[in-house]
C-alpha cells in the first residue's frame, strides 16, 4: 500500500495518535530525522488536522525536498565526454542498471562507451559485455580482478578519440572491504581526471528502494569516498517504500536521477519528483 494512503486509511475519521504517525512515516523510509521535522511542524499547526490534512503537508513537505522538476544530465562540454561514475553494493541491480543508462542514452541520440571497472566480480564484466552486444555499444574491459583505475582510463581515453558524448563506468561494490573500496573509488576519480579534470562529472550511487533505510546506510558510505552526485532507484513501485529517495536527498542532498521499473532495458526512467509524490507515495 501506498505510503499516503496508508496515512489516509489510519486516520480518516479519528483523531492524529502521533505515535503512530511517526512509526508510519518511519516505515515508509522516510528516515528518523524527516519523520521528526514533519511530526514537529504538524505538532505545530493551529486547527483540525485529519487525514487529508496530514497528506498534504507530508506533500508539501517532499514536494520542497525534492524539488518540482527532474535534475537535467550533463552534457558533452568542449568535445570531451561527460563521464558518469557508477557504483553500488552488490545485488542493488548496479550492472544491469549501467547499462540501461546506456541504452536510454543511446534512444536520446547520444553515443556511449562503457567501462567494466567491476572486475572483483567476473559474472559483472560478462554480464555488461553481454548488455553492450545487445544494445550495441563499445565496452572496454579487462581480465578478472584487472585494475580498476586501468580500466576507467583505457574506456575514457577511448571515448575522448571517438568522440563519445558519454562515458559511464560500472566500479565495484564490495561494502564488506569497505576501506579498500572507498581507496579504490578515489583512485579511479584520479585516474580519470588525468585527462579531463572535471572528470568525472557525474558519481551516482544504485539502491534498492526494498532495502529501506539499508538504502540511506549505503549512500552515507560511498558519499565520502565519491562526493555523489545522483542516484539510481531499482525496484521501485508502489509499495509505499520508496521514501528512502527523500531521505538521501534530505540528508546529504543528493538527487534521484533516474527509476528502475523492471528487467527490460526500456525499464529505466528519469526521475520526475511530481509524479513520484503522486503515484508512488
Amino acid at each position: 500500500m501506498a505510503l499516503f494512503q496508508s496515512i489516509v486509511d489510519r486516520f480518516r475519521g479519528t483523531d492524529v495518535d502521533w505515535d503512530d504517525l511517526e512509526e508510519t512515516l518511519i516505515g515508509g523510509d522516510l528516515g528518523i530525522h524527516l519523520t521528526t521535522e514533519i511530526v514537529d511542524r504538524l505538532r505545530d499547526r493551529k486547527g483540525k488536522l485529519d487525514a487529508e490534512t496530514i497528506v498534504e503537508s507530508c506533500r508539501e513537505e517532499i514536494i520542497a525536498i525534492l524539488g518540482s522538476e527532474p535534475e537535467a544530465l550533463p552534457e558533452p562540454e568542449d568535445g570531451m565526454p561527460a563521464v558518469i561514475l557508477v557504483a553500488g553494493v552488490n545485488g542493488v541491480g548496479k550492472t544491469t542498471s549501467v547499462a540501461k543508462l546506456a541504452a536510454y542514452l543511446k534512444s536520446q541520440g547520444k553515443s556511449v562507451v562503457l567501462a567494466a571497472a567491476d572486475t572483483f566480480r567476473a559474472a559483472a564484466i560478462e554480464q555488461l559485455k553481454i548488455w553492450a552486444d545487445r544494445i550495441d555499444v563499445p565496452i572496454v574491459t579487462t581480465q578478472y580482478q584487472g585494475d580498476p583505475s586501468s580500466v576507467c582510463y583505457d574506456a575514457h581515453s577511448k571515448a575522448i578519440a571517438m568522440g563519445a558524448d558519454y562515458l559511464i563506468c560500472d566500479t565495484a561494490g564490495r561494502l564488506h572491504t569497505r576501506h579498500n573500496l572507498m581507496e579504490e573509488l578515489k583512485k579511479i576519480r584520479r585516474t580519470i581526471a588525468k585527462q579531463d579534470e572535471s572528470a568525472p562529472h557525474q558519481r551516482w550511487i544504485v539502491v534498492d528502494a526494498t532495502t529501506g533505510s539499508n538504502a540511506l546506510n549505503q549512500a552515507r558510505e560511498f558519499q565520502s569516498a565519491l562526493d555523489l552526485n545522483g542516484v539510481i532507484v531499482t525496484k521501485l513501485d508502489g509499495s509505499g517504500k520508496g521514501g528512502s529517495v527523500v531521505a538521501i536527498q534530505h540528508e546529504l542532498g543528493v538527487p534521484t536521477r533516474f527509476i528502475g521499473t523492471g528487467e527490460k532495458e526500456s525499464d529505466l526512467e528519469q526521475f520526475d519528483p511530481n509524479t513520484f509524490v503522486e503515484t508512488l507515495l
